[in-house]
């Protein structure tokens, strides 16, 4: 199924573009993202927690957790992105009966079910790219515990912006020569538009991609990648995702928004 998506221009290939980032990650990046995590979670640590990653990707998050001191569980539908995960694990954790990596979908209520329940659910940039979002915003509530919370991040509505580029992604899907004219396109723009930036403003052009993983501990080049190919591609306001969930008893902990075409992160706690 997943391949056949791929073929026919309906998925981009995250895991593929994950593979890559893994070549970049180092103990520094590691870091940033147990930052993030303790940052938007109110926490110094995990330890007596358990964590489920829905959508891993390249596994960072996962790992962050585990190194935290949760227990993980690790799910993606692309199956290269359950490797990239198996690869953080054997290199860090091998052999720990602690974090459990498999292939699933969070679309698929009755495997979520049988999960079980979780101190914290975890699905960052995800959901809006399974082709259901409001399914999946649904589905994630399935398997989050007693008092626990819900950590998501959703693109944010930019109207008209947003369409643009959701035809963007969807040329990028359809083909090499597709891909490459996005590539060849929009790649040059963005070089060149931040080292302008960078250049009026006095500052370090390389600067702006050496600091970049100070945020969460990602790598610009990839971001861009996976901005520019993410397909499917669906996009919600905050005040959309705050009520979904405020109607569902859900109370809202954590709000960081980014109105630009970027992400709104969420943390949701259940009372009950």
């Amino acid at each position: 199924m997943f391949d056949t998506e791929v073929a026919e221009g309906k998925r981009f290939e995250f895991g593929k573009n994950w593979r890559g980032f893994l070549s970049v990650l180092n103990d520094e990046r590691i870091l940033q993202a147990e930052l993030s995590l303790k940052q938007m979670l109110e926490v110094e640590d995990l330890k007596g927690k358990s964590f489920l990653d829905i959508g891993s990707g390249s596994g960072l998050f996962s790992l962050a957790a585990r190194r935290l001191g949760a227990r993980v569980h690790s799910l993606d539908y692309d199956p290269q992105s359950v490797a990239c995960t198996r690869e953080l694990k054997n290199r860090y954790f091998p052999k720990d009966n602690n974090w459990i990596i498999e292939r699933g979908s969070v679309l698929d209520a009755e495997y979520l079910e049988l999960l079980g329940k979780f101190d914290i659910v975890y699905s960052w940039g995800v959901l809006h790219h399974t082709g259901d979002m409001w399914k999946a915003l649904n589905n994630v509530q399935i398997p989050i515990g007693r008092e626990g919370a819900l950590f998501i991040a959703i693109y944010n509505d930019e109207g008209y912006r947003s369409k643009f580029w959701t035809r963007v992604k969807q040329i990028y899907c359809s083909g090499f020569f597709g891909r490459t004219m996005v590539l060849g396109i929009f790649l040059p723009y963005f070089i060149l538009y931040g080292f302008a930036v960078d250049v009026l403003l006095v500052r370090n052009p390389i600067r702006r991609y050496s600091d970049y993983k100070n945020n969460r501990g990602m790598s610009l080049i990839y971001d861009w990648i996976d901005w520019l190919g993410g397909y499917p591609f669906e996009v919600a306001t905050p005040e959309e995702i705050f009520n979904f969930y405020k109607k569902n008893n859900f109370m809202l902990s954590q709000l960081k928004t980014d109105f630009s075409c970027g992400i709104n992160q969420f943390v949701f706690r259940k009372p009950y």
